[in-house]
C-alpha cells in the first residue's frame, strides 16, 4: 500500500471497464474531459454504498445519473458554487469519500495544491473536469460510436467509446468501455447491435433532464 502524507494511498472501487486503465486511490485527483467519464468513475463507489458529491456541473440530469449507476439517495450535489467552488468542494471532501468538480478557467497551483492536501487527510478522492494541476492521470474519449437507433429512427441509447488516459510523460493508453455500462454483454464487452453511428470525440455530452438542487 503506497503511503503519502496524511495516510496510506487506498485503492478506490473502479468501474471494471476502466480498472485495466486507470485505478483511482485515495489522496489523488483525476483529470476528466467528459461528463460520462466522471458518471461512469463514480457509478462503482456509489453502488458499492459510497457517498459521492457532485460540485458545479449544473446541466447533471436525474436520468443520466442513474442511467450510469449513481444512488440519488447518496449524492450530494452543489450545482452553481460561482466563485466558491475550492471551499466548497474542501468541505464536501470532508463527508464524501468521491468528489466530482468541475471548473472554470485556469485554476491556481496554490489552489490545487491545498485541496489536494485536504484530499491526503481526509482520504478522498477528486475528479476534476476543467483545468487542473497536478493530477494523477487525464482520461478522454478519443472516438465513439452510438447505438440504439434502427433505420433511422428510435432513441440512441448508449456508445461504445475509446478512452484515453496519460500520465505525465508516458505513452497514453486506451481501453473500450461502453456508455452506461451494461452488464449483459459477453466477457469481451462487445456486443453487435444495428444501428450503429460514428463519431469523434465531442466537448459536451447530451443535454440530459435537469436535477434539482440539493439543500
Amino acid at each position: 500500500m503506497e503511503q503519502v502524507q496524511g495516510g496510506p494511498r487506498v485503492p478506490v472501487a473502479t468501474t471494471p471497464g476502466l480498472s485495466g486503465l486507470v485505478r483511482l486511490r485515495t489522496g489523488s485527483s483525476y483529470r476528466v474531459d467528459e461528463s460520462s467519464i466522471a458518471l461512469a468513475l463514480l457509478a462503482e463507489p456509489s453502488r458499492a454504498g459510497s457517498w459521492v458529491a457532485v460540485v458545479g456541473v449544473a446541466d447533471l440530469g436525474v436520468e443520466a445519473a442513474a442511467e450510469h449507476g449513481l444512488n440519488l439517495d447518496r449524492t450530494v450535489l452543489v450545482p452553481d458554487p460561482a466563485g466558491h467552488w475550492p471551499e466548497v468542494a474542501a468541505a464536501l471532501v470532508d463527508v464524501a469519500p468521491l468528489v466530482w468538480l468541475r471548473t472554470t478557467g485556469t485554476v491556481r497551483r496554490p489552489v490545487a495544491s491545498r485541496l489536494t492536501a485536504r484530499l491526503r487527510k481526509r482520504s478522498a478522492t477528486l475528479l476534476v473536469q476543467g483545468d487542473w494541476p497536478g493530477s494523477e492521470a487525464h482520461l478522454r474519449i478519443a472516438g465513439s460510436q452510438w447505438y440504439g437507433a434502427e433505420d433511422g429512427h428510435g432513441r440512441l441509447r448508449s456508445r461504445l467509446v475509446t478512452v484515453e488516459c496519460v500520465r505525465g510523460s508516458a505513452p497514453a493508453r486506451t481501453t473500450q468501455l461502453w456508455l452506461p455500462a451494461e452488464p449483459e454483454r459477453d466477457a469481451t464487452g462487445i456486443r453487435p447491435r444495428d444501428g450503429a453511428r460514428d463519431e469523434q470525440a465531442r466537448p459536451t455530452d447530451r443535454p440530459p433532464a435537469r436535477l434539482e438542487a440539493v439543500g
